[in-house]
């Protein structure tokens, strides 16, 4: 009976990591996108309707009616072949959201931890960490062959991954600011009720940009520049007073409406000071790292919007096992470790592990309810409590001086106080 209580699994208390927001946000934007192509494509039709409905009525030759007729019905063939492509979409969003269910479900129907089953729903789940691991680390090819090796395509994102991640990298390596500022188009709505300021610090940028040519050509070096490969505005020819033109124009348009008067006025005096004169704050605004705090944004409100993580869920869940696990004698400078060379004894104790030490460094200790205390129990006078068998047995291996207790945390190098000092402990 005591063996079928400890080995109950309670799903309850499994660290169900996030499964079911990605498919909902991505359904919720396929709807949008269709509902945006329909009304479109009636607007469309509508007008041209009226305007054959007009030239047939006049009793003019059915030529342009008929022209016109063609029209809408080419319009029509090429709504139907959008919405297939979305119906499709919608579709393949439905079926991993099925199978992200019948994943959870499969959980709540193991009753016992013991059971077969439990074992090849962790190694799914185990799977899934990894492959979100993988993708978090930009292996995309790898996370993707793994996924499909272990039938786990519909439970992990791949697809939703490899455009953040091709984003991401577009910002990071200073390339353009034009794929970021489509996504956040699609997702205009949710960033402003959310209060985010990744558009505005886009739309900066391309400022900044603008700025920095009209600087840079006004000495020569960039006259008849037709295409700006850095933020994806059109520039156009002409010398540098006319970016600067462009640039307090783009300022007016996309950054007047923000209230943030201190920011605007640094931008504003990027117009003053060019990208050579290394005059703050000025200075750190043409700064290149301002692509790297782009990147890390735009992942930060991806992540945000998409209920997902900032770390790895293999992280997660293994902070969560190590917590579990930790205790004060933890990360001791003396503690016996196989990652510790002054260490006296062995152990295989995964927080003091040489692979998962930092990791679990800034996890809680574990919170124990009960606790073990060993036969004839003794404290030294350093607070520390063990059996008396074990103490005699480990101050005998390390060669403690006689009428002498050496603390085994401490190892050969541990404090040692004489047996006098040493104080029984008895159990309430």
């Amino acid at each position: 009976m005591a063996e079928l209580t400890t080995t109950k699994l309670n799903a309850e208390s499994h660290l169900l990591l996030p499964l079911l927001r990605m498919p909902y946000e991505l359904s919720r934007r396929n709807f949008k996108n269709a509902q945006r192509v329909i009304e479109h494509s009636s607007a469309n039709l509508s007008t041209s309707l009226t305007a054959a409905t007009k030239a047939a009525s006049k009793l003019a030759p059915p030529g342009p009616t008929l022209e016109s007729l063609d029209s809408m019905i080419s319009k029509m063939q090429g709504l139907k072949r959008k919405l297939e492509g979305l119906h499709e979409e919608e579709m393949r969003i439905h079926k991993s959201a099925k199978a992200r269910l019948r994943h959870l479900q499969d959980l709540y129907e193991v009753k016992s931890l013991v059971d077969v089953k439990y074992d090849e729903w962790s190694r799914t789940r185990l799977s899934r960490l990894l492959v979100d691991y993988l993708l978090r680390e930009g292996y995309s090819e790898s996370a993707a062959h793994l996924a499909q090796s272990k039938g786990i395509t519909d439970l992990v994102d791949v697809d939703a991954f490899v455009a953040c991640h091709k984003i991401e990298r577009s910002l990071r390596e200073g390339m353009s600011t034009s794929l970021a500022l489509e996504w956040c188009k699609e997702h205009g709505k949710e960033l402003k009720k959310g209060g985010s300021m990744l558009e505005f610090e886009l739309r900066l940028q391309q400022y900044i940009e603008l700025v920095r040519q009209g600087h840079e050509a006004g000495m020569g070096g960039m006259d008849g520049i037709e295409t700006d490969g850095m933020n994806g505005v059109s520039i156009g020819g002409g010398g540098g007073e006319a970016k600067l033109v462009e640039a307090r124009a783009h300022a007016k348009k996309y950054l007047s409406t923000s209230g943030d008067f201190e920011l605007l006025g640094r931008a504003a005096g990027l117009l003053a000071y060019r990208p050579w004169d290394e005059v703050e704050p000025y200075a750190s605004l043409y700064s290149p790292s301002r692509w790297a705090h782009l990147a890390t944004l735009f992942l930060s409100t991806h992540h945000n919007l998409y209920s997902l993580p900032p770390r790895p869920l293999l992280h997660i869940a293994l902070s969560a096992g190590l917590s579990a696990l930790k205790t004060p004698a933890c990360h001791s400078a003396y503690t016996s470790s196989s990652a510790n060379a002054s260490s006296s004894t062995t152990t295989v104790c995964p927080i003091c592990s040489t692979e998962l030490i930092e990791l679990a460094r800034n996890v809680p200790y574990a919170h124990h309810t009960k606790s073990i205390v060993e036969n004839d129990p003794v404290v030294l006078p350093n607070g520390r409590i063990y059996g008396s068998d074990r103490l005699k047995v480990f101050n005998k291996k390390v060669g403690t001086e006689a009428g002498w207790i050496r603390d085994p945390v401490g190892g050969i190098h541990g404090d040692a106080w004489r047996e006098a000092e040493v104080r029984k402990v008895y159990i309430m």
